[in-house]
């Protein structure tokens, strides 16, 4: 799958919200949103009226940037969403929190979810004692997350857990030790921190 290598500062100040895109940097005051409020471009300061489209097409770019999701995966997951029990919605949100880049990010196993889909493709994580280095890969409750064996060496991820280990960990996360981590159950909407009305992307989709 393809993935985006631009300036994601610019996402951020697209959206007009912080998507926490950039690890560490998005809490000093070097983020891009605090610096510079508008959006990027020739006419980011102009004010400009905005449809009922615009909102639902903004808070759907707004949940694929902040998961590092493309159009054609995003569009298949809504699918998946619309034929689960439930409200399509928060089903929908529930399909991007429990995709393992995102779930080694809030584990603290990466400072970003740019970042925890590399560490994934490169195979540093385990999934019920198998190593899995497909960032899509969707997790159910029961599932062991670790961090390989060979891994645990690594500078890199030594750096990672030092400079992440105190991030707090959602209520559907059991963080057992360090380096292992099992899914609980997948999350209720108010355990998703995504900043996006889904409903606005529930209506864009049905139309």
């Amino acid at each position: 799958m393809s993935r985006y290598t631009g300036a994601v500062c610019k996402m951020c100040r697209r959206e007009g919200k912080k998507l926490f895109l950039k690890g560490d940097r998005c809490y000093t005051a070097k983020c891009a949103v605090e610096r510079r409020s508008y959006a990027p471009g020739q006419h980011g300061q102009s004010r400009k009226k905005t449809s009922e489209y615009g909102l639902q097409l903004r808070a759907k770019q707004q949940a694929k940037r902040y998961y590092g999701i493309q159009e054609s995966q995003f569009s298949k997951y809504f699918v998946e969403a619309e034929r689960k029990q439930g409200m399509t919605g928060p089903n929908l949100l529930k399909i991007c929190e429990s995709r393992l880049d995102n779930v080694v990010y809030l584990l603290g196993w990466s400072s970003s979810r740019n970042e925890g889909r590399q560490l994934v493709t490169h195979g540093h994580y385990t999934v019920n004692g198998r190593k899995v280095n497909i960032p899509s890969y969707l997790l159910k409750a029961g599932d062991v997350i670790a961090i390989a064996d060979k891994s645990k060496d690594s500078v890199k991820i030594k750096a990672v857990l030092e400079a992440n280990g105190a991030r707090p960990v959602p209520q559907w996360l059991d963080k057992t030790s360090e380096t292992e981590a099992k899914v609980i159950n997948l999350p209720e909407r108010d355990q998703i921190a995504c900043p996006v009305d889904e409903q606005l992307i529930v209506e864009l989709y049905s139309k």
